[in-house]
């Protein structure tokens, strides 16, 4: 009976203090509800010493928050309130904590693991800690300490509950200290909030509050707004325009507007984003409305999608970069000229173009002058992804941020290479044209000295007797020398296309074989001449003796670029040129053509030799062996009868001269043109394109989309061997030019045909392919096409080589 009532007892002491400590924590803060705690545990369990501990959320920290009353001002000076330490660093009164259950250490002197005391603490002689237990984890520790007697359960039991009652307590005093932080902290957000905030009694639709910025956004005060319904605010019409609305709306709970107009007091319009979010308050449901002002910013959205869409479809290439030189923006036009897509781009530096055609000193100019705040402009020439040079006009301005710094580089580059391409074209053209004309004016007139001088020579020889013999014999000479200045002349004369022609409808095959024994004596006996002569030849008008002027300057030219043995071989062939392929040959006209090729083996030329090939008195020759009119005289004949030359020739690797005459279409028999047969189409097959010459790869790219195929492609063998290993998808087909740098066609199809077994290759070159053959780079059964040819051309080729390689496979399995 006595346990019963010591139990009641102590039950009542506890709520008694539970009472004392509720009544108390209002007006006093979390610190000092926990020294009231503490006074009430230690004086009910007779202990000087009392502390509390709490642990942190991981159960691996605590922290020291507070000591009673009578421990600090009577027993304990040492530090360490508030100190986070490691639980395994701390003495044998966590042994609470790592045991989870009470302990009593009443002769705390003879404890072997003890770690010792802070300087300043008072000295121990014996201690109850025990935890406290919330969802199965130690939140606290409280301790007492040095009571005059040994701590027994019945202590343990006390401080327990007494702890349990302290926690409660204080945790209600943190959840309200929390709730008032909070409210502040809400309070001071929602008044200086730069977004508008409107609240609202979910309920009923009344306006309860509204936030500074959203008067002053309106122009409407504040008691104008609150207690008023939404549907009662003229702004707000378009979120809910009656009760009936405002019902959807809080059905919702949520509603979202990117761009809503509202009607400001004055009533001008004001673009906001509204957001609408439900929740509670103290158990009663309100409205949040999250109202921004985004004005400016669509102002600034629009202008600048303005200025993208400008960039965008600039023809220019635009590209940003930051201060470093590290691409950030590169528009369209960038990506179509360089191969460079924009996300390949975009990290890294402009110097991914460098060609290595200007110096570093170009280089150092440059970045001295942005870097310096000053606007760069220049000319250089850069590298396509593809390795295909291009040569670009630049202008590079810094882009300065507010505080004065360079932030950004914008270059803005214009393709120039095809423009400079056309500028030379054009220039030569006037060249030849003006030079065309002082020749045809020069000769003109100095064939009318001739006239004369070989006239009166003429007749002073048939005036002289047989005693004036070494008179006869010097006239003779000088009679000798002006026939050769006629000739001169005939030659300026059918390079101005001024000579005097009488042209005939002819067979150029029965024409040309009848010049061979001719030839055979013109060029010696060193030079084997093959004629390849093509059936059913079109017909073709023009003076036959131009032919043979033709003719014989080309096999005389052919024959001096042969040193010692050689070969000369001379086509003819039927060649039609529509519009679209014209359009992609620089000097190529559409029509019905006539082919005589002349073919050599001998030294070949470099490009800029071709350039000046048809000039007058352009010569590579040692002067005893020409005057510079033989090929000149070739291209005015070919122009004053309306057709046009090509030459083919790299150094080392011979020449091939292309003449074109037009089809003759009048009334004499002619053979006419075979219809052209239906365009096949690829089917999505890659190609692997390698060609030296930059204007010949794009225009074959052209010709390959439009004929449905993909297409890789490079000016370098080697760049084409490392596209051959690097390439992750299928490559069906390798189209290669015959002659090139590095390595010749034949031996890049090899290296490639060990990397790829199933690829299937096609050459092309400007050369015949007897050409190619006779002079052993290629087999005679490779696969060729010769240049120029058309789109149809390419068409029919390429799928006379894939389809024949799939019968091959097909035969092969079916086997």
């Amino acid at each position: 009976m006595k346990h019963e009532d010591a139990e009641v007892d102590f039950v009542r002491q506890a709520e008694k203090i539970r009472t004392r400590l509720i009544n108390y924590a209002p007006a006093h803060t979390v610190d000092e509800l926990l020294t009231k705690a503490l006074d009430e545990i230690s004086d009910l369990v007779d202990s000087p010493i009392a502390f509390f501990h709490f642990v942190e959320a991981d159960q691996k920290t605590l922290s020291l928050q507070q000591w009673s009353t009578r421990t600090l001002t009577d027993f304990c000076q040492a530090e360490g309130k508030g100190q986070h330490y490691p639980i395994e660093q701390a003495g044998v009164w966590a042994d609470c904590l790592r045991q989870r259950k009470p302990i009593i250490h009443n002769d705390y002197a003879s404890l072997a693991n003890r770690q010792g005391l802070p300087e300043g603490h008072v000295a121990l002689i014996r201690e109850l800690v025990v935890p406290i237990m919330r969802k199965d984890k130690v939140v606290a520790t409280v301790g007492v300490g040095n009571k005059p007697t040994d701590y027994t359960e019945k202590d343990v039991e006390v401080v327990a509950r007494l702890s349990d009652v302290a926690w409660e307590v204080i945790q209600r005093r943190k959840t309200e200290n929390a709730l008032i932080d909070s409210e502040k902290r809400y309070r001071r957000l929602f008044e200086s909030a730069k977004d508008g905030i409107l609240i609202l009694d979910a309920e009923t639709g009344l306006l309860v509050d509204a936030n500074p910025f959203l008067t002053d956004l309106l122009g409407y005060r504040h008691e104008d707004l609150c207690g008023k319904f939404l549907w009662e605010i003229g702004a707000f019409k378009d979120v809910a325009s009656s009760k009936e609305a405002f019902e959807d709306l809080k059905a919702e709970e949520y509603i979202r507007y990117d761009h809503l107009p509202l009607q400001t007091d004055n009533g001008r319009l004001v673009d906001v984003e509204f957001v609408s979010n439900v929740y509670l308050v103290d158990h009663t449901k309100v409205i949040q409305c999250n109202i921004r002002d985004i004005s400016d910013r669509i102002r600034a959205d629009a202008e600048r999608e303005r200025l993208l869409s400008a960039i965008n479809q600039a023809d220019e290439m635009v590209l940003i970069t930051d201060a470093n030189g590290t691409i950030h923006y590169v528009n369209p036009a960038f990506e179509r000229v360089t191969g460079y897509t924009r996300q390949e781009a975009i990290g890294q530096n402009p110097r991914m173009l460098k060609s290595g055609q200007q110096d570093d000193a170009f280089y150092r100019k440059m970045w001295e002058t942005i870097s310096n705040g000053k606007a760069f402009r220049s000319r250089m020439i850069n590298k396509r992804k593809d390795g295909i040079f291009f040569t670009e006009e630049m202008t590079i301005s810094p882009v300065r941020d507010p505080s004065g710094q360079i932030a950004n580089y914008v270059a803005v580059k214009r393709d120039i290479t095809e423009e400079l391409r056309l500028a030379a074209q054009l220039q030569q053209a006037q060249k030849m044209e003006s030079i065309g004309r002082l020749a045809g004016g020069v000769a003109h007139d100095f064939n009318n000295m001739l006239g004369v001088i070989i006239g009166y020579t003429d007749m002073a020889i048939n005036r002289l007797g047989p005693a004036e013999s070494q008179q006869r014999a010097d006239l003779e000479e000088v009679l000798k020398a002006a026939h050769r200045s006629a000739e001169i002349t005939r030659q300026l004369l059918a390079f101005a296309r001024k000579q005097t022609i009488t042209p005939k409808v002819l067979d150029l095959n029965e024409t040309v074989e009848g010049m061979l024994k001719m030839l055979h004596r013109l060029i010696g006996e060193d030079i084997d001449l093959v004629w390849q002569p093509k059936a059913k030849l079109w017909r073709v008008k023009i003076d036959p003796g131009q032919i043979d002027q033709i003719m014989a300057n080309l096999c005389i030219n052919a024959r001096d670029a042969i040193t010692g043995v050689g070969k000369l071989i001379i086509e003819t062939g039927n060649v039609t040129f529509d519009a679209a392929y014209c359009a992609d040959h620089d000097g190529f006209i559409p029509g019905t053509f006539v082919m005589l090729a002349v073919s050599d083996d001998g030294c070949g030329m470099d490009k800029e030799t071709i350039q000046n090939v048809f000039e007058p008195f352009f010569t590579t020759k040692s002067t005893d062996k020409g005057t510079g009119l033989g090929l000149a005289t070739v291209f005015g004949i070919v122009k004053q009868n309306n057709g046009f030359i090509n030459v083919y020739s790299e150094p080392g690797e011979g020449t091939t001269f292309k003449v074109y005459l037009r089809q003759h279409m009048g009334e004499a028999l002619v053979e006419r043109a075979e219809t052209p047969a239906e365009i096949p189409s690829g089917h999505g097959e890659t190609v692997l394109l390698v060609e030296d010459e930059p204007s010949i790869i794009n225009m074959v790219r052209a010709m390959l989309k439009k004929l449905g195929y993909q297409s890789i492609a490079t000016g370098s063998p080697n760049k084409a061997l490392q596209l051959a290993e690097s390439h992750a998808e299928t490559i069906d087909l390798l189209i290669s030019d015959v002659i090139m740098p590095e390595m010749n066609g034949k031996e890049l199809a090899e290296q490639i045909q060990a990397l790829r077994p199933q690829i299937k290759t096609l050459f092309i070159s400007g050369y015949t392919a007897d050409v190619i053959s006779l002079r052993g780079v290629l087999p005679k059964e490779a696969n060729f096409l010769q240049k120029p040819f058309s789109t149809s051309e390419l068409a029919i080729k390429i799928r006379e080589v894939l389809d024949k390689s799939l019968a091959l496979a097909e035969g092969a399995r079916k086997q």
